[in-house]
């Protein structure tokens, strides 16, 4: 029989060295953890979240939740634990295309699983680990495309999986960042930065009234139809 001092689960410990398993078992036991991750093995738990932080994080969703609401077959969310690899990550936000509509990701057990096709990170600096630690995961996870939101910096960094490589997107003539995912998600980085929500919205709803993007959508309907 178990003792006491066996059945007790350890607490969560950033720094800690742990499989993703004992990781998930830590984390569960402990519901006052609101966000922690597993990246590379190591356990990284974030400091509280500051305004600027938060704002940009709601301002970056409202874009993709525009997006989301135009385009039937794709999903968003902010904050979800996902297995990618042998790690637990926790992207600020995400957009994926749904696995019936032909999508690489699926929820399994509360956790999102697989291949998301767009990951966010609103980023401090460029010192972070989101450049870092967590560029290296999602590269050798294979996300296709991984933004990154750089607040000290002012910048936008998006990148695009080439080759099993990642490499920026530069922002086109006209100053948008244009997804090569999904068609029609146009992004005005400068007006986002600035907390210039309406711009940004405005500029998108020119990428969902694009041909492309109304060609996606029939795509992604024809799909679904396929798979039925």
């Amino acid at each position: 029989m178990a003792t006491a001092a066996e059945s007790r689960v350890p607490p969560l410990v950033a720094g800690d060295k742990l499989t993703r398993q004992e990781f998930l078992r830590r984390w569960e036991a402990d519901p006052e953890i609101k966000n922690a991750e597993l990246i590379g093995g190591m356990v990284f738990i974030s400091s509280p979240v500051t305004v600027e932080h938060g704002e940009s994080d709601g301002d970056v969703g409202a874009w993709l939740g525009v997006y989301k609401a135009a385009t039937p077959g794709t999903a968003f969310g902010h904050n979800t634990t996902s297995f990618l690899l042998d790690d637990a990550p926790q992207p600020d936000l995400y957009l994926r295309i749904l696995p019936e509509f032909g999508g690489k990701s699926w929820v399994e057990d509360k956790y999102l699983r697989g291949v998301p096709e767009l990951l966010t990170e609103i980023s401090l600096t460029s010192e972070s680990y989101d450049l870092h630690l967590k560029l290296d995961l999602y590269e050798a996870a294979k996300i296709p495309e991984y933004l990154v939101v750089m607040l000290f910096e002012r910048d936008i960094r998006w990148h695009i999986l080439v080759d099993g490589r990642y490499q920026l997107m530069p922002a086109d003539a006209d100053g948008l960042w244009r997804s090569r995912i999904f068609p029609g998600l146009w992004l005005d980085g400068k007006a986002l930065l600035s907390g210039d929500l309406e711009q940004v919205l405005a500029r998108l709803g020119q990428g969902l009234q694009s041909p492309e993007h109304q060609r996606f959508v029939a795509d992604l309907a024809a799909r679904k139809s396929v798979r039925e």
